[in-house]
């Protein structure tokens, strides 16, 4: 395939590509990063070639990692695990991972954080559930240990999670309300101790007249 460039023309449908041209007629794709480091009239052997596509076999990588990054932030294991299931070789997703981690588009600190306040806002649970769910993303114990004792109050919590169900239930008696919450909680991962406390303290709240409506402070947390 060795020949002399002859035209390096954008794709039209990806900027970011650029189809080679050798002696007259298209022999491959470039990334346009690799692409730019050529010219017309260049002499390419078949090893120069090679080079060219494994370059660019790390840059198509690169670019996929971006995709998978774009919904929201990922664990380094998480990428690893993804690109790894694109059949890209063990090399190449290093390099990968290195090259993200410079940019500071992988950290794992930041993706616990990230993590960690997205459940609060959204959908609160125990220390226990979270360090399942982060143990699943390829986060370190350690890591774990360390944001969760920051960043997380088990008690606070276990309120936000109850509130978020007070307003189907208010209707019950105690007793089946208590059961109602309790269990919901307890599959959110929280102790006996934490579960028996909230149910207490919701209901209580529910069923004080005068005092502020918990539902409300739901909806403000959520909108928040």
């Amino acid at each position: 395939m060795s020949g002399t460039v002859s035209a390096l023309v954008v794709q039209k449908k990806n900027k970011n590509r650029v189809n080679v041209y050798l002696d007259g007629k298209f022999a491959f794709g470039l990334a346009a990063i690799e692409a730019i480091k050529l010219r017309r009239g260049q002499v390419l052997t078949d090893e120069d070639i090679a080079q060219l596509k494994s370059r660019d076999d790390v840059e198509k990588a690169y670019e996929r990692a971006l995709k998978f990054l774009e919904y929201r932030p990922r664990s380094i294991e998480e990428t690893r695990r993804y690109l790894d299931g694109k059949d890209y070789p063990p090399e190449i997703i290093e390099q990968i991972i290195e090259r993200l981690s410079n940019a500071g588009l992988l950290d794992d600190r930041a993706f616990v954080q990230f993590w960690l306040e997205n459940r609060a806002t959204f959908r609160p649970r125990s220390a226990r559930a979270l360090r399942h769910e982060l143990r699943q993303k390829g986060i370190s114990n350690e890591l774990i240990a360390e944001m969760l004792e920051e960043e997380h109050d088990e008690n606070n919590a276990a309120y936000a999670a109850a509130i978020s169900k007070a307003r189907r239930w208010r209707g019950l008696d105690a007793a089946s309300f208590r059961q109602k919450l309790g269990g919901f909680l307890a599959r959110r991962g929280f102790s006996y101790e934490v579960v028996r406390e909230t149910t207490a303290r919701v209901w209580q709240e529910l069923d004080e007249p005068d005092s502020p409506d918990i539902l409300d402070k739901h909806e403000r947390l959520e909108v928040e």
